[in-house]
């Protein structure tokens, strides 16, 4: 394959970046441990659509119109910055309330779908993301890539991101992790939401002092 050695770089590129500590290894993790290991993997499935929606973007070059346009990408990060920051206030106020493991499978599709959206959500909170992709694929795509090394490109995305983020979910949803979170879990709640407050109010931040 001609453009194998390129596409071999992409996913180097990509794993390394996927593997960075962020709010969605926050989320993830937290999702795991105090819910379900179905509910972690939907999560991550959540992860790996935002992945896709960001790479497609980027693909796209509405990245460029973010660039052009500050206004737009302003506004998007002050978005993203807010949920992220509402999202941890959320958890920071559930670390006293008494988490129900054996309620769990009550509603589990609903669950599912839920930490399934909310995992999208995350991932897409950060519009940085669309811009470091687009960096990425800029530093390895081939001259006109072919709309069949395009969608290859983006598949290997979705696989990186919630392959992942799965490893994420599976490894902390066992039953140490889970019993060190009950344990914990008003300490390590105030951790997470404060991580989580913290990371929305940076990219806030970081959208004024542009």
């Amino acid at each position: 394959m001609q453009n194998l050695p390129a596409l071999l770089g992409l996913i180097g590129a990509l794993s390394v970046g996927v593997v960075s500590p962020g709010p969605s290894f926050v989320m993830v993790a937290r999702t795991a441990v105090a819910t379900s290991r179905s509910e972690g993997v939907a999560a991550a499935v959540g992860m790996g659509g935002g992945g896709v929606l960001f790479a497609g973007a980027a693909l796209l070059g509405l990245n460029a119109l973010m660039l052009a346009v500050p206004l737009v990408y302003l506004a998007l990060k002050v978005a993203g910055g807010l949920y992220l920051a509402w999202l941890g206030l959320r958890i920071w106020r559930s670390a006293r309330q008494a988490l129900n493991i054996t309620g769990l499978a009550d509603g589990a599709g609903k669950n599912k779908r839920r930490s399934l959206l909310l995992g999208f959500a995350t991932q897409i909170s950060n519009p940085k993301t669309a811009i470091v992709y687009a960096s990425v694929f800029a530093a390895f795509l081939p001259p006109a890539p072919s709309l069949a090394f395009n969608l290859t490109l983006v598949a290997i995305v979705f696989v990186i991101e919630t392959g992942w983020y799965t490893l994420v979910a599976l490894a902390l949803a066992s039953e140490r992790p889970r019993n060190t979170y009950l344990h914990y879990k008003g300490w390590m709640d105030h951790a997470a939401g404060g991580v989580m407050m913290a990371l929305g109010l940076e990219l806030v931040s970081s959208a004024y002092g542009r």
